[in-house]
């Protein structure tokens, strides 16, 4: 059942999916997370590995950067490998006064300058929003772990670089916590497909507080707690 940009049989990919951005994160995850995790995919570099995770059979698999990549390999996960669930994993800049660097969100939705969010239905801006139940668990299993996690809106934008910076203080004002690039093209992705999806965020940076950005090695290695809550997230 290849499909242009995953090449394996059906049944290779398991229902739940964690999808960080990078290729070789979803690679570490494989590596040190599963239980017999397999390469079943590497079209164009981005690989996909299924074992499993606390006995549950999940993929690893990379979206790329930004919402058009993300909404091509949701779109066939979803409609031609039978997943169920997908949730991102990955890192965001901070634009909330109450979040810091290191810290995770959870997006309950996620706003966007994207065209995803009125492409289907003319006249109409869509709500774009994470599955309860996903939210639910992640939430409950990082607040259980003492970490501070928040919950709420993020900006999904388009454009890494932009001149637009007049825009953060409206979005800062109106509660997002922060900005990434893939959260919305996913959320939009699961409702097309009747499916859930859920984006789990390490602040990697701060628009505004000054606080040191991660590097990118720390990008690899200090994300545990966003991915054990996506992993909750996953089975709730």
């Amino acid at each position: 059942m290849a499909t242009p940009h995953i090449a394996c049989e059906p049944g290779d990919i398991a229902p739940l999916v964690i999808m960080p951005g990078d290729p070789k994160r979803a690679e570490r995850i494989a590596k040190t997370r599963m239980k017999g995790a397999r390469l079943v995919s590497d079209v164009r570099g981005i690989g996909a590995w299924t074992g499993t995770v606390d006995g549950v059979a999940m993929t690893a698999m990379a979206s790329g950067m930004g919402v058009p990549s993300v909404s091509i390999y949701a779109t066939e996960l979803y409609s031609q490998f039978g997943v169920k669930r997908i949730c991102r994993v990955g890192t965001c800049g901070g634009i909330s006064k109450q979040v810091a660097v290191r810290d995770v969100i959870v997006a309950s939705s996620a706003h966007t300058n994207s065209s995803v969010s009125t492409i289907d239905i003319p006249g109409v801006t869509l709500s774009l929003a994470a599955s309860f139940d996903m939210l639910r668990g992640a939430v409950d299993q990082a607040r259980g772990t003492g970490a501070r996690v928040h919950v709420g809106s993020v900006y999904t934008s388009d454009f890494f670089y932009s001149s637009r910076m007049d825009i953060v203080p409206a979005l800062d004002k109106l509660g997002t916590l922060g900005v990434e690039m893939e959260a919305a093209g996913l959320y939009a992705c699961a409702m097309a497909a009747g499916a859930e999806a859920l984006a789990v965020l390490t602040v990697s940076d701060h628009l505004f507080d000054g606080s040191g950005d991660l590097t990118s090695d720390e990008r690899e290695t200090l994300f545990e707690g966003a991915l054990e809550a996506a992993i909750a997230g996953l089975k709730a």
